[in-house]
């Protein structure tokens, strides 16, 4: 989100993964301290699933929770502990929606569980859930260069965050070295870009004028610099194309560039000539979580969903979300990155999705790509008291008069999962901190 977003883009599956108990929850989230990379484990990328058109959420009855995991309950089990929250809330209750659980499903303490609410960057925890799930964490996107029957090239991608100036100058190289085009002079390229059409590079909802910030960059295939400089590049196709003719000028070659459709299928017969990959997951989720980047979220919605139709995406990532036996009353999935306003969480769904993660074969890779109180992302220089730094994991999200944040704390009885919105506080990150240490401190409120 806007205010708390920064920019390193040098940060650099499976089919549907049913949950099932991995022996990583409680305490065991203590081992999740370990860099993303040392715990991935391979697994084989597959075709996303077809197009799936859930019915209206409030018509729909609750589908069986996966056989084997906790899940959250509806009523508060700790008095003690919902009262020191409220009165740290005082009388700005209404403004919060907060819940708080442990491993065991127990919802420990809930002020307006239930109420949807603009949930800023949160979104993401969704976003990065269904990416983790349905892909893997060695997943990568791809930009590939083919070579066509006929002797043109084509450039296709799939959103890389970090696609860079040395890789097209790497397209040119290679399109260069395998001749040209058929038919025409010595050295001449006819490259195809193929994107999506300009109409769709920015969700319909998002505020006009955060499009023209980097945080608000367009969501192309092929965008180097995550379509970002200082600002949003506001057309991408062209600076590609003024990129790629100067690299191929450079190496003593000409250009000729023709946009084209990413659905325009490769003829038969197109060959792959190089292939360029993104980082791996894991990596990616840490910059849509822990650094709030939109472009990559929005991405990662897309091509899990296995559709750029932002449309489809979203019913898709809802269709997944339903099978997961998550408490979805009250909640609209617009967006991947939390941009759009009319996306609506609530903080009992936040705290049900945490505590369903927990149980994921990939939990620790979940909970390594969250910022990290008072050492890491968007959480760098919040809660650094001794009490909280190093000790919450959790996403951010920031709109003007939207403060979310929600996590894992890991505390001396185990973890406990937070979730906290608000919509219209004067000081939220300060209240924030205080239900933070409440529930620290708390643990011997709400004994077993």
């Amino acid at each position: 989100m806007g205010p708390e977003m920064t920019f390193p883009f040098a940060i650099s599956g499976p089919r549907r993964l049913r949950f099932a108990s991995s022996g990583f929850s409680g305490l065991a989230l203590l081992l999740a301290l370990q860099p993303a990379a040392a715990l991935a484990q391979t697994r084989p990328a597959v075709p996303a699933p077809g197009p799936v058109t859930p019915p209206a959420l409030a018509r729909l009855p609750a589908p069986p929770p996966p056989s084997g995991l906790p899940q959250l309950q509806s009523q508060v089990s700790c008095p003690a502990l919902q009262q020191r929250i409220q009165a740290t809330l005082g009388g700005e209750a209404g403004a919060w929606s907060i819940s708080v659980a442990d491993p065991s499903g127990r919802l420990l303490a809930e002020v307006n569980g239930r109420t949807p609410r603009v949930p800023a960057s949160n979104q993401k925890l969704i976003t990065t859930a269904f990416a983790l799930d349905q892909l893997g964490p060695d997943h990568r996107l791809s930009t590939r260069l083919w070579q066509l029957p006929d002797g043109r090239f084509r450039l296709t991608g799939e959103g890389d965050p970090d696609l860079a100036l040395p890789h097209l100058q790497r397209f040119a190289q290679l399109a260069l070295r395998n001749g040209g085009s058929s038919g025409t002079a010595t050295g001449v390229v006819r490259l195809e870009l193929a994107e999506e059409p300009s109409q769709v590079w920015w969700p319909s909802g998002w505020n006009p004028a955060d499009r023209a910030y980097a945080y608000g960059a367009p969501i192309t295939r092929l965008a180097v610099t995550s379509n970002a400089i200082q600002d949003a590049v506001q057309n991408p196709p062209a600076r590609l194309q003024t990129l790629l003719q100067r690299s191929i000028t450079q190496q003593g070659g000409q250009a000729q560039l023709q946009l084209v459709s990413s659905r325009s299928p490769l003829p038969d017969g197109a060959v792959l000539l190089y292939e360029q990959p993104s980082a791996p997951m894991h990596n990616l989720l840490s910059l849509a979580n822990s650094e709030s980047h939109n472009f990559t979220a929005e991405v990662l919605m897309r091509q899990t969903a296995g559709s750029w139709d932002l449309a489809q995406a979203q019913q898709r990532t809802t269709t997944w979300l339903m099978s997961q036996g998550l408490p979805l009353q009250g909640i609209r999935i617009i967006d991947g990155s939390g941009l759009d306003r009319s996306n609506r969480l609530t903080s009992h769904f936040i705290a049900a999705l945490l505590l369903r993660m927990d149980q994921h074969p990939y939990a620790r890779n979940y909970l390594a790509s969250m910022a990290v109180s008072g050492q890491r992302g968007t959480l760098r220089n919040l809660f650094t008291d001794p009490a909280l730094q190093g000790r919450f994991y959790a996403k951010t999200g920031t709109l003007r008069g939207v403060r979310a944040i929600s996590g894992v704390l890991l505390t001396s009885d185990g973890a406990r999962y937070v979730a906290a919105i608000s919509n219209g506080s004067a000081q939220p990150n300060t209240v924030i901190g205080q239900v933070l240490r409440q529930v620290q401190s708390g643990t011997s409120l709400c004994p077993l």
